[in-house]
């Protein structure tokens, strides 16, 4: 089945919803106004049954089918939370909200869950329940955790839960996925160097937190040259340094690192978290310093389901044939990894197009022309899974 023809009928409709989004972004846990627009979209379809506040700001809202004997439920998520980027794109939908913008596309997700929610709202072409889960504080705040935490697929009763993310460089509209782990964990790490500031014409008086700071910089590249299996992945960036002085003449006391490592299994992250505070403890003593380390564990890995994987592309190849089945892992982190540690499902990867920037650039915009493939992939994966007699 190519494109359903209703979301070619709704493109532009679902096209305003998503635009009206991208011009008031919020960001994590402060999306009161998009899950009122969300629930007031939901509410104008015919839906009643909504509950708002499930982590937070999240929202939750069932469908049911013209048949309800197999006693089962899908879940399908969006997210809704934007990111503290002042946009650049010069739209005339761009953000009025100085220094927030959607520069993830997650104005995107929500619009297609919407475009997918009429529909399904109004056909009702399925044997069971959907329960649609818009999303708050992907972007760092763990709403996908929150959610499960307060019951979400107990509650409500989900057996698959399946999500969708944009993917720059791709071609619109198409879609990719593999199966395990396709996102990687995101843990942060905080690293306090002291030594002994003083003159900087005099550095044998003082202990140089500055040379300690950087030799601990370059060596932490050796987790992934010399520690792990070069068949696997690991990456370690340190993203900021920063010293307690800022002048010409002066070697500071203290110097802080801050940075992410990304992984795509547990035993390599146990072993990178281990090097990464032997490393540092170590290379900050033998330059007279003290190293003090704080490391926090992230979202874990996104690890898809071998069958909901394999089902989730079929779903996608009815709708836009040529679905890549073993796109690479991607070191960034997803906190839909969390919904997908509870119940089996997929994350699938949808074409953003192969010109304009990537995700979390001030210049980027999500794609209105992938609207249609991912709403029909949200409504196929339903109307196939919980197929009517």
């Amino acid at each position: 089945m190519p494109i359903k023809n209703r979301f070619a009928e709704t493109h532009a409709e679902i096209t305003a919803w998503r635009r009206h989004l991208h011009q008031y972004p919020e960001l994590q846990f402060d999306e009161h106004e998009t899950a009122k627009f969300v629930v007031d979209k939901l509410r104008s379809f015919g839906i009643t049954d909504i509950t708002t506040g499930i982590g937070q700001t999240g929202v939750v809202a069932v469908i049911e089918g013209r048949q309800t004997t197999s006693g089962r439920a899908i879940g399908l998520r969006a997210d809704m939370d934007a990111l503290p980027i002042m946009e650049a794109t010069g739209l005339e939908y761009a953000s009025k909200v100085p220094g927030k913008m959607h520069a993830c596309g997650h104005d995107g997700h929500t619009a297609m869950l919407l475009g997918a929610a009429q529909y399904l709202a109004e056909t009702r072409n399925f044997d069971g329940r959907v329960v649609l889960i818009f999303q708050p504080a992907e972007e760092g705040g763990g709403g996908g955790n929150e959610m499960v935490k307060e019951g979400l697929m107990d509650r409500w009763g989900i057996d698959e839960v399946y999500g969708m993310h944009n993917m720059p460089d791709y071609p619109v509209g198409q879609f990719a996925i593999r199966k395990g782990a396709l996102l990687a964990a995101a843990d942060q790490f905080d690293i306090v160097i002291d030594g002994q500031g003083g003159h900087a014409a005099a550095p044998h008086e003082a202990v140089d937190s500055n040379l300690a700071a950087a030799q601990v910089v370059v060596a932490l590249q050796s987790i992934a040259s010399r520690n792990v299996d070069p068949v696997k992945q690991v990456v370690v960036s340190v993203c900021t340094m920063r010293s307690d002085t800022d002048s010409h003449n002066v070697l500071p006391q203290t110097v802080k690192l801050r940075g992410t490592v990304r992984t795509l299994d547990e035993d390599v992250r146990d072993l990178a978290e281990a090097r990464l505070r032997d490393i540092v403890t170590h290379t900050a003593a033998a330059h007279q310093c003290r190293a003090e380390i704080e490391y926090e564990r992230g979202y874990p890995v996104t690890v898809n389901h071998d069958a909901e994987t394999d089902f989730a592309a079929d779903a996608a190849e009815k709708v836009s044939p040529g679905v890549w089945r073993d796109t690479p892992p991607i070191m960034a982190g997803e906190d839909f990894s969390y919904m997908l540690n509870t119940r089996p499902g997929a994350y699938m990867m949808i074409g953003n197009g192969e010109e304009g920037a990537t995700v979390h650039h001030p210049m980027y915009d999500f794609n209105d022309e992938a609207i249609p493939a991912g709403c029909s992939w949200f409504a196929e994966v339903v109307e196939t899974r919980l197929k009517a007699s």
